[in-house]
């Protein structure tokens, strides 16, 4: 498929003609992170923190408190 280093010159235009001078390094960044990231995860390394070892004690510790509902308005008593 790959004979001749015609067909990759040819390739190259393409890709060139396709995306353009300026797109080019953006595109290859992306995926050289994407590729790191797949590495990482593979490796087991992550950038995210790991979660917590209790999920329901961090979540009761973060949960809002509980307030009493707001009293009720003078008209609304005499019903």
């Amino acid at each position: 498929m790959w004979d001749s280093p015609i067909h990759l010159l040819i390739v190259a235009i393409v890709v060139l003609v396709l995306f353009g001078g300026r797109k080019i390094p953006e595109v290859m960044k992306g995926l050289g992170q994407g590729v790191r990231e797949f590495k990482d995860g593979m490796r087991g390394e992550s950038a995210q923190p790991q979660p917590p070892a209790n999920p329901v004690q961090q979540a009761v510790q973060q949960a809002p408190q509980a307030t009493a509902p707001p009293a009720p308005i003078a008209a609304e008593q005499k019903k």
